[in-house]
């Protein structure tokens, strides 16, 4: 039991990072309804620049850790800003009414470039920073076994979630989630009520690369290293997990996508792992299998 109950306690972490990605996607792709290949590029973009800040500014800028990790934080969501008003302006407004294989194609070639640029800046290295806050609290214990989190894993955890509760309240209270919904919902009849449906459009583009910005700085700080193409696989996962969520409710699809992460450690604990993403994939697209079938008999009735 406490061997469960610590692979539960892990996948609350990586469950908070897919729900953090999993809402700020389905806050742009509530109004995009288009596949947006970039979003997993720009998730591991700003984490890998975080620790190429950090790096520098310790050992170039003669900075002390603290103040480092400060000052990458900072560049890191200017970047996710930067990033997420160029993918909104250059890409994915002029290109909304086209084709969805235009959409695909021109954020896959975004995520292309993130990837090569966060390569070429790190000069093609692995640049690792040091273990922080990894003393380990003890939850339960028995028979020699302990059920432990590290103090990262809890901090990150709380922001995490604090992130999602007051974006999720925000969105369902404000005038913004109401433009938000209308404009998810029918952009020509919103446009005719009076909301500026490209002011929305930009500003649920960039919440949505703030929240990738900031799940980037979390799993930065307490993997230390993030891989040049693990833009690619966050968001294959983040694509299928909010698809089966459906975009008209972040917060739902971050719950969702939460719970994908738990089953993820759940799977990692009791099965092989080397079959793990094959498997949850496989679930995933079963997922949406059986859910297109059920919306296709109600359509029928």
């Amino acid at each position: 039991m406490l061997y469960f109950f610590q692979q539960l306690l892990n996948g609350l972490h990586s469950g908070m990072l897919y729900a953090l990605l999993a809402f700020g996607y389905a806050l742009t792709n509530g109004i995009l309804h288009r596949t947006n290949l970039a979003y997993g590029g720009l998730f591991a973009f700003c984490g890998q620049t975080m620790i190429l800040a950090a790096v520098y500014g310790y050992q170039t800028l003669w900075l002390t850790l603290p103040a480092s990790i400060v000052l990458a934080i900072a560049i890191a969501f200017a970047y996710a800003a930067l990033a997420s008003r160029f993918l909104s302006g250059v890409v994915l407004e002029p290109l909304a009414k086209s084709s969805p294989n235009t959409i695909v194609a021109a954020t896959l070639g975004v995520l292309l470039a993130l990837m090569e640029m966060g390569r070429i800046a790190a000069d093609t290295r692995d640049l690792w920073l040091p273990p922080m806050f990894a003393g380990p609290v003890v939850f339960a214990e028995g028979a020699g076994f302990k059920v432990t989190l590290t103090v990262i894993q809890l901090a990150n955890c709380a922001v995490g979630v604090a992130a999602i509760g007051l974006c999720g309240l925000y969105l369902s209270r404000s005038r913004f989630g109401r433009s938000w919904r209308a404009v998810s919902d029918d952009p020509a009849a919103a446009a005719l009520c009076g909301v500026d449906v490209r002011a929305v459009f930009r500003t649920a583009v960039m919440g949505g690369g703030l929240c990738a910005g900031l799940a980037g700085v979390l799993a930065a700080l307490y993997y230390g290293n993030i891989g040049f193409g693990a833009g690619l696989i966050y968001g294959l996962k983040i694509l299928f997990v909010t698809a089966v969520g459906g975009f008209l409710s972040p917060t739902r699809a971050a719950a969702g996508a939460a719970a994908y992460g738990i089953a993820e450690s759940l799977w990692a604990g009791y099965f092989p792992i080397e079959w793990r993403d094959a498997w949850m994939f496989f679930l995933l697209v079963l997922m949406l299998v059986l859910a297109g079938g059920g919306h296709d008999n109600r359509k029928a009735a």
